[in-house]
């Protein structure tokens, strides 16, 4: 963990230069593998400090405390440092280094781990090997009980959310439960 958060491999490519965001703890029941930090949670060095994290909070049912407890939550994303924004909008992919060199090294640590959130289509193509999101969420019970997928839970999951009723319907109740099990 020590040698992720003093990481500086892309630090020549990084608009805002290096800053890994990521919490875990060998007792961890929990882990989020998400996209990559935001300018917000790049600012703050707080993952998940935006009103993206509010909503994947919101899904889980829990609250900031137990969030936040990396004794119980670990958060590893897929790329440590935010990777800048693409010239038609929207943040770049996560930095295709950081996933290989820190997941192996990390994951195996957390022995713990019962319950694993694949947030967005970077970690559900990493983890899962599947390309399109909104199909492998629908099809999130192949994955149980020990992983599942969920899309981006950024604003423009609102329309999404609408589109897919399903979503709330039958994905969330399950996650909520999964969540309250890994964490009791």
């Amino acid at each position: 963990m020590a040698a992720a958060r003093a990481c500086t491999l892309c630090a020549d490519t990084l608009p805002l230069g290096p800053r890994p965001v990521l919490r875990a703890a060998a007792t961890s029941r929990i882990l989020i593998i998400g996209q990559a930090p935001g300018t917000k949670v790049h600012s703050s060095g707080i993952p998940w400090n935006d009103p993206s994290g509010i909503r994947l909070r919101r899904w889980m049912g829990v609250d900031d405390a137990t969030f936040y407890d990396e004794s119980r939550v670990a958060i590893l994303p897929m790329g440590l440092c935010y990777p800048g924004v693409l010239p038609t909008g929207g943040d770049k992919p996560p930095m295709p280094i950081c996933a290989p060199m820190w997941h192996p090294r990390i994951r195996p640590w957390l022995k713990e781990v019962t319950l694993t959130l694949a947030v967005g289509s970077y970690a559900i193509t990493h983890l899962l090997r599947r390309k399109n999101m909104t199909d492998t969420v629908r099809d999130f019970q192949v994955f149980l009980p020990d992983i599942i997928p969920l899309p981006h839970p950024s604003w423009r999951t609102t329309g999404w959310e609408a589109r897919n009723p399903w979503f709330g319907a039958a994905v969330l109740p399950v996650l909520r439960e999964r969540v309250l099990a890994a964490l009791s």
